[in-house]
């Protein structure tokens, strides 16, 4: 096997989380070279990974949304990159029609795919020479590295490893010249998904409290009205400008800890070993969440958003310094006092994080 090519097209967390198949492929294809199709969108993390020889990537959901000469030419760009090169094999482990069509304008004669029954979109499979099972015992990352192990024959049998390494900024960007500081992203493309901004703001001052600056990115307008509402009132807080993805994820290299909704950003948060607390209100962490640890923790479910109470003892369980043992409850603002209280005294009934 000289030559593969991983197609996972969307979304970013799904991305980020499909790259321990990079570490796997090499480490039981010695001197393999490894390509990806992606949508634009969510390329950087892929030219991250040094085990990615070439991303092919195009603007397909840009396309979508504004047809555009320049994105037909960029697509048409991208096909000619995914045809310059022959296959050994390509493994598809997106699953719906435009991943499909990637796998099958590509020069490769074995094209795996998952099966019919479990595609995203069933008529997807015309593609595929070869047909896998989706793995459902495990979440969607580690199942996705047994479907493409299974496929290629191997098994797994290592942690994952996500081999991104995030360009380093220059300098300290300018949120860390204060402190540590945390990362609040609280906003979603979903709005089923978000956490409320009292409950925000209240997690804002339990962690100011706690020593820790409160960083708010944010994305379009709307979000930086939420941001400023979130940082209002609250010590040091900072609402940044709009910033590339490149410069959010030097910003999630530095930070102290992140906290966020189920969102791709979190997500890399977590690959790369930020200590991370994921918020789920409206999709299953079972199925899409993390859980390493002592350094990432998901915490609510689907339909049922947590408190900010369970917010602060998931943090708690993957960034020691606001551990209640070490936490200095005379320090504490009166509002906020007895949150910290009920937080000491709760913190034997945290349960136990399992490994997966």
């Amino acid at each position: 096997m000289e030559r593969i090519l991983v197609v996972k097209v969307t979304s970013l967390g799904d991305v980020i989380h499909a790259q321990p198949v990079v570490a796997d492929l090499h480490r039981h294809f010695p001197g393999v070279k490894i390509d990806w199709a992606a949508d634009a969108s969510c390329a950087d993390v892929l030219y991250w990974n040094r085990g990615i020889d070439r991303v092919l990537c195009a603007p397909l959901r840009g396309f979508k949304k504004h047809p555009s000469k320049e994105a037909l030419a960029s697509i048409v760009g991208s096909v000619r990159a995914l045809r310059a090169v022959r296959y050994d094999a390509v493994i598809d482990i997106h699953g719906v029609y435009k991943s499909a069509i990637i796998s099958f304008l590509s020069r490769s004669r074995e094209r795996y795919g998952y099966r019919a029954e479990d595609l995203g979109e069933r008529g997807a499979a015309f593609a595929y020479t070869k047909r896998i099972a989706r793995s459902m015992e495990y979440n969607a990352w580690n199942g996705m590295r047994v479907s493409v192990g299974e496929a290629f024959g191997y098994t797994i049998d290592s942690p994952p490893e996500f081999g991104i390494e995030i360009p380093k900024a220059t300098a300290p960007v300018d949120a860390a010249r204060k402190g540590p500081f945390a990362m609040l992203f609280h906003a979603t493309s979903n709005e089923d998904k978000k956490w409320p901004c009292e409950h925000w703001r209240r997690l804002a001052h339990w962690l100011s409290d706690g020593g820790l600056r409160v960083v708010l990115p944010w994305g379009s307008l709307r979000e930086r009205e939420e941001a400023v509402a979130i940082a209002n009132g609250i010590p040091g807080a900072i609402v940044l400008p709009r910033l590339s993805v490149l410069e959010i994820a030097q910003h999630i290299d530095q930070a102290a800890l992140v906290v966020g909704t189920d969102t791709g950003l979190c997500h890399l948060a977590c690959a790369v070993g930020v200590p991370t607390a994921m918020i789920f209100t409206a999709t299953s962490p079972r199925h899409c969440g993390i859980d390493v640890p002592g350094q990432g923790v998901s915490v609510g479910d689907d339909g049922a958003p947590p408190s900010p109470t369970d917010v602060e003892r998931a943090i708690q369980s993957v960034y020691a310094p606001l551990n209640p043992r070490r936490y200095d409850v005379a320090k504490v603002t009166a509002v906020t006092a007895v949150t910290a209280v009920t937080a000491v005294t709760a913190v034997t009934a945290v349960p136990a994080v399992t490994p997966r």
